[in-house]
């Protein structure tokens, strides 16, 4: 293939991120197709036997296997991790597989978790139950108090693990503050950026050492694929992360990785008229429920960090209808133009009941500590005119008499 728009570190690391997120890391054949090749193989031959011991040897340049290296899947990690400002990426199946990843390549029997109590809900299972079934212990913390970051270090803590904003609580942790207090310990941080993407928050800039994506969000954008990713520096995704990425295969598709290539495209403009639509909607319901909770709005506990952390506070908020689940489950039922979906980041606006759907599987008392109750919802706001989903919205409140 060759080096062509988004190969060459001369001409890209002068690029801004809207430009990156369109021609980053692509790289032609000798077609000189200007979309980007879909490469639907498993496997690549060689001309001769001594070339297939020089690419296993890692002597010789070249793919092996697309449980490895795939020409579409690196195309997307090389753009993820230019949009990142990150040196490497490692393209996962799905968003979970890169957080358990992420954690699990450097963790071993003995060692000592931190995380933030607000995380999503499979995220929490990994902290909770599948880290102490390796003998990895985690102590939780809230992640919007920095002092408690330090209080939980012990001889044997290796990661600080968190999200900002958190789903659904929409905490917003201090990015510099944590991962300066990871740094001076010798901790790695992971930060799973998933809610903002790299597009409107870039943690690596505020001293994060790994940042982890569920693409499958805004990074498609249109609810149509899986996918996932990490970034980090080339040392720790070829030396630490590939070895376990090797050999457990949580790989992604070429077709998958395609797709995100096309939603990136347009993820800027997407992500930005969302950020609007949804700071219009969390405007107009906070005068009708019980609250919202949302960065981009004053009333939000940490608005002045979001604006200092985040170019827009994205498409995601949750709100308390006020009641419990059957007032939350009525407005829900109540909607015509919302789709009731576990799903975000899709350019479709979406809704649903955190206790019942994402975060079931969390302890009530986990789910009731960091502030989902029965009458949370949470909101991904789409592309559509955001008068229309107002209007849904009022709709379905007057059905329950609000």
């Amino acid at each position: 293939m060759k080096r062509k728009s988004g190969q060459n570190p001369e001409i890209t690391r002068n690029w801004r991120p809207a430009t990156l997120a369109v021609r980053g890391g692509s790289a032609r054949t000798e077609y000189g197709e200007t979309s980007e090749a879909l490469f639907l193989t498993s496997g690549y031959s060689y001309d001769r036997a001594e070339d297939a011991a020089a690419r296993f040897a890692g002597e010789q340049q070249g793919m092996t296997y697309s449980r490895l290296q795939n020409p579409t899947v690196e195309m997307l990690e090389q753009r993820i991790a230019l949009l990142e400002g990150a040196e490497a990426c490692r393209a996962t199946a799905t968003g979970m597989a890169a957080m358990t990843a992420a954690l699990l390549c450097q963790l071993s029997a003995g060692d000592h978790v931190v995380a933030g109590k607000a995380l999503f809900g499979s995220c929490r299972w990994l902290t909770d139950t599948l880290l102490p079934k390796f003998g990895i212990e985690t102590t939780t913390v809230d992640a919007t108090d920095n002092a408690a970051w330090e209080a939980a270090i012990r001889p044997n803590t290796k990661v600080f693990f968190f999200e900002t904003p958190a789903n659904p609580t929409m905490d917003v942790a201090d990015l510099a503050t944590i991962c300066g207090i990871a740094k001076a310990h010798g901790i790695v941080s992971v930060v799973d950026n998933a809610f903002a993407t790299p597009a409107l928050q870039r943690p690596m800039e505020f001293g994060a050492d790994v940042v982890a994506y569920s693409a499958t969000k805004m990074m498609d954008g249109q609810g149509r694929v899986l996918a996932g990713a990490i970034c980090g520096t080339e040392d720790f995704i070829i030396n630490t992360l590939l070895p376990f990425h090797r050999n457990t295969g949580p790989t992604l598709s070429a077709f998958n990785a395609w797709v995100v290539l096309k939603g990136l495209e347009t993820l800027d403009l997407r992500i930005r008229r969302q950020s609007e639509n949804a700071l219009k909607v969390a405007k107009f319901l906070e005068g009708r429920v019980a609250k919202v909770l949302y960065p981009g709005l004053e009333s939000h506990p940490q608005h002045a960090l979001a604006a200092r952390q985040m170019e827009m506070a994205g498409p995601i908020f949750s709100l308390y209808v006020g009641g419990g689940r059957a007032e939350a489950h009525g407005l829900l039922n109540g909607l015509e133009l919302v789709d009731i979906s576990n799903n975000i980041g899709d350019s479709r606006s979406l809704m649903t009941h955190p206790a019942s759907t994402t975060h079931y599987g969390m302890a009530e008392a986990a789910r009731l500590e960091v502030g989902i109750t029965e009458d949370m919802l949470r909101l991904n706001v789409g592309l559509e005119d955001p008068d229309d989903v107002i209007e849904d919205l009022d709709r379905a409140l007057k059905s329950i008499g609000r």
